[in-house]
């Protein structure tokens, strides 16, 4: 099935956003999410050339130099496969980058990413001025995950050159924003690249985020349910077999809300209805052991999307009813 690049189809909804030239051209306006632990470079090629952003975050390479390697992997891979796919290249990837203060990492690992000239560099946990701008010294895109309003204009005064809406229903660390609040907030004074987060798991839910006004959607959660993805067969098949009432919000298991699957949390010997508060201070990506082992191994995070996951597919099969879902989804519209 013919899907037309992104903008095409802005082009027919709203006014377009600027988009710089890593994310102006994009098979389908999906950007996949970072998953902590369990994106991997066979995600996210797979990913790629179906035709959507792969990402990973740089702590999953373990030990630090592993980064290196990963990122020529992906890049080699992508580069033989648009050498032998010149009309239907992949999508380019991006890296995550956790800015917060106790990931000691950051400066060798944005040395990796320079490096490589990696696409886009999707930053989270804080913005920071200095990582923009290596970024942008080779040409590449900064996107910035938000939970609100007010994170959103510091991000961009900042240097970053697009937002990462991560509204209600998002799986890991997530706000409680409305979808559309949020959206039309931002788009109130910012008309740069902007992806949306938060329950999206169908092709008709991405058509749903561009007609809110964001460029993008950004998925993560399904990715966990594909066979390339570094995820226990026990946490793919909960997130099969689970829907929006498994998911729990709590800020225990790492100081920062999140949304996890409730069977996970019950599996650790806790109650989902009666988990304490947690701490900020707990928040730890020091040496890139991450927060705390607990919270990514085996409380499994989740978004309250998953009612529509019904199977363990690849990345590509997934992706691929994406865009029949998507296509018509604008059908249904007369789109």
């Amino acid at each position: 099935m013919e899907v037309r690049p992104a903008f095409l189809y802005l082009l027919t909804n709203k006014a377009m956003s600027k988009l710089p030239g890593a994310l102006a051209n994009l098979p389908l306006p999906i950007i996949g999410s970072p998953l902590f632990i369990i994106s991997n470079p066979k995600l996210v090629v797979a990913q790629c050339k179906a035709g959507v952003v792969g990402s990973m975050p740089a702590l999953n390479a373990r030990p630090a130099s592993q980064l290196e390697d990963w990122l020529a992997e992906i890049t080699e891979e992508l580069a033989a496969h648009n050498k032998a796919h010149p009309d239907a290249p992949a999508a380019p990837f991006a890296i995550n980058q956790i800015v917060h203060k106790s990931n000691d990492r950051l400066e060798h690992d944005m040395e990796m990413v320079v490096k490589y000239k990696v696409p886009i560099v999707i930053t989270s946990l804080g913005a920071r001025t200095d990582v923009n701008d290596a970024v942008h010294s080779y040409g590449g895109v900064t996107l910035h995950d938000i939970i609100d309003n007010k994170f959103a204009k510091k991000a961009i005064e900042k240097g970053a050159d697009g937002l990462i809406a991560v509204a209600a229903g998002a799986g890991g660390h997530a706000g409680t924003k409305s979808p559309f609040a949020l959206v039309q907030e931002i788009r109130q004074w910012f008309d740069g690249p902007l992806a949306l987060s938060g329950s999206i798991s169908t092709g008709d839910a991405v058509l749903a985020a561009q007609a809110m006004g964001a460029d993008f959607a950004y998925i993560g959660t399904a990715f966990i349910a594909t066979e390339e993805a570094r995820a226990s067969e026990a946490y793919k098949q909960a997130i099969v077999d689970g829907s929006s009432d498994d998911i729990v919000y709590s800020n225990l298991f790492t100081g920062v809300h999140g949304n996890y699957l409730a069977p996970s949390i019950v599996a650790a010997g806790m109650d989902p209805t009666n988990l304490p508060q947690g701490d900020l201070k707990t928040m730890n990506f020091a040496t890139g052991d991450g927060s705390k082992a607990k919270a990514w191994k085996d409380i499994w995070g989740s978004g309250q999307g998953i009612g529509a996951i019904t199977e363990v597919a690849t990345a590509a099969a997934y992706i691929e009813k994406l865009k029949r879902e998507y296509a018509a989804a604008r059908r249904r519209l007369a789109l």
